[in-house]
């Protein structure tokens, strides 16, 4: 069974944009400077050789991997999400119990998860614990810095998809 990977439309098109980068321009240039490189002589001992051959390595993987994630993703409209629960998609806000500083994330796939944005992933130790959950749930999630404790207080849907 093929495991699915969520993300939304603007995750989806982002990771689309860059394969569309790797494959049209990364890669080309990339042959180009190996081709330069090559016309220097000797490849033992050529840095800017064995550069581009690393970096040409980079971008092949890359350019694999995004196949593969977009081949399995399960695109999700965020603006259209069920708010009854935290889903992916959804900005649940909580109140750390032990700070009462109010926090606000949206739940998103690993590719678009950034915390500096207000975002995390549903696959983090901190979404994995908000799934699922309502308005008034306890949340506990064991972090890297030790077990933390939430409330849930609000759960909305994104302004984008």
């Amino acid at each position: 069974m093929v495991e699915r990977v969520p993300m939304s439309m603007r995750g989806y098109q982002k990771l689309r944009d860059e394969l569309q980068r790797l494959e049209k321009t990364d890669r080309f240039e990339v042959v180009k400077a190996i081709e330069v490189a090559r016309a220097h002589g000797d490849l033992k001992e050529n840095a800017e050789y064995h550069a581009a051959k690393e970096r040409q390595g980079h971008i092949e993987g890359r350019i694999k991997e995004l196949k593969d994630k977009l081949g399995r993703a399960e695109v999700i409209n965020c603006m259209e999400v069920p708010i009854q629960r935290a889903v992916f998609g959804t900005v649940v806000s909580l109140i750390d119990m032990e700070t009462d500083e109010e926090l606000s994330y949206q739940l998103l796939g690993t590719e678009e998860s950034d915390v500096k944005k207000g975002s995390i992933s549903v696959f983090s130790p901190l979404g994995r614990s908000i799934l699922g959950k309502e308005v008034g749930d306890d949340v506990k999630a064991k972090t890297p810095g030790g077990t933390r404790e939430f409330e849930v207080i609000d759960i909305t849907t994104s302004s984008f998809s």
